[in-house]
């Protein structure tokens, strides 16, 4: 039979009537004749409230420490989901991310999946079982449990899903599929029917969050088609975007074309005019990953860092000020809004259409950034949801 991997977010097993309800449609699946194998996140906000927890415990907890308390969430989750897929008569098995094969590098907290081995999945398919897998998680090569960071568990359905030979990879959610802006900013918002994946991962790293712009990259390297839809929505039919929208090899859209417009709330902004290199190699040693970064010959450099893996900021903040002063600082009181499309600045003329938008109501910017698909203004987070709204307008309606 043909496999279907599955993911499903917390938001769809954040209790025992919902996870019932997913257990009913992977039983759906398997009537409609496929192996389902189904990758589950941890239960409504368990994960944030494990990490709470430990920083009660530890400002700074040990990252090992943590991966191995924060993979609890989605253990919990895989058990209570195939006891339920059993409870409707299905013949389910549940695994954790090493049982099932993911193999990370040793980086915790924020590791990435080097290779899949799913003999285990493999086998238990082969007996005609429903395999059940903790996302988020893996193991390294030193047989460490890791961590693949938010929204991992997207990342884990698309790498298993490769590795199986799967037909497609749904991704289930709250959301029936990716929109051209957050509906709870944009009420005008439309659901976008089929996105090419280097779109669905420029707006994932803009800050959409239906998508996790690492599973995308995955997506795009394999060839995986993923279908983003809601939790209650029917099975894939002839038309898959009807319900939900489609990542694939697409044509691309008329260059300047936006696609849709994202943003990203919790970030900080690292302005220096300390060396460079100097800088830059005590992020590493912190393991801060950073974007839209703009150097001069001169050392001055601005630099975007997401909050949402930043497990250690204090320390960070401490360790910049005793080594360079006063010459680097960290604003935190700034948000991100970028407009997505392919060839989005094939000419001057969407930067120039945003910049005056965003001008014309008052709204300054500190920071622009472009790339091949992307244009992102740096604003005041107080009036980010404003800017949002003003750039789909300008952009997305008629």
């Amino acid at each position: 039979m043909p496999i279907v991997v599955q993911k499903y977010g917390g938001s769809s097993v954040a209790d025992v009537t919902r996870m019932r309800q997913v257990a009913e449609r992977v039983m759906r699946t398997r009537r409609a004749g496929h192996d389902v194998v189904v990758v589950v996140s941890a239960m409504g906000d368990t994960t944030d409230e494990l990490l709470a927890l430990a920083k009660q415990v530890s400002p700074n907890p040990d990252r090992r420490e943590l991966d191995m308390l924060l993979t609890a969430g989605e253990r919990i989750a895989m058990a209570l989901l195939s006891m339920a897929i059993r409870e409707l008569g299905g013949d389910a098995i549940s695994f954790t991310g090493s049982q099932s094969g993911i193999i990370t590098n040793d980086r915790h907290v924020d590791a990435r999946i080097i290779e899949v081995r799913p003999v285990r999945v493999q086998d238990e398919l082969a007996g005609g079982k429903i395999v059940v897998i903790a996302g988020y998680q893996g193991v390294s090569y030193r047989r460490e449990v890791t961590t693949l960071g938010r929204g991992g568990s997207d990342t884990t359905a698309v790498a298993m899903a490769a590795a199986l030979g799967a037909e497609y990879c749904e991704i289930c959610s709250d959301v029936d599929g990716v929109y051209t802006a957050d509906p709870r900013v944009v009420p005008d918002a439309r659901r976008i029917g089929t996105l090419s994946y280097e779109e669905t991962q420029e707006l994932a790293e803009s800050g959409a969050k239906v998508l996790n712009a690492q599973a995308v990259e995955f997506a795009k390297e394999k060839g995986i088609a993923i279908y983003a839809r809601a939790t209650a929505s029917p099975l894939p039919g002839a038309d898959p975007s009807a319900d939900g929208t489609v990542v694939r090899r697409s044509p691309p859209r008329l260059p300047g074309a936006v696609a849709g417009v994202a943003s990203e709330r919790d970030i900080l902004v690292l302005e220096s005019t300390a060396p460079v290199v100097d800088v830059l190699a005590l992020l590493d040693t912190h393991r801060v990953a950073g974007k839209q970064l703009h150097a001069a010959h001169d050392d001055r450099l601005t630099l975007v860092i997401s909050r949402e893996n930043l497990h250690e900021e204090p320390r960070l903040r401490a360790a910049l000020l005793e080594r360079f002063g006063g010459r680097v600082a960290l604003v935190d009181d700034l948000g991100a809004v970028s407009v997505v499309g392919a060839g989005i600045n094939a000419s001057f003329e969407n930067l120039r259409r945003g910049t005056s938008a965003l001008a014309a109501e008052g709204i300054a910017h500190r920071d622009v950034a472009t790339s091949s698909f992307r244009i992102t203004w740096t604003v005041a987070r107080n009036r980010l949801d404003e800017a949002v709204r003003l750039l789909h307008r300008t952009f997305l309606e008629p």
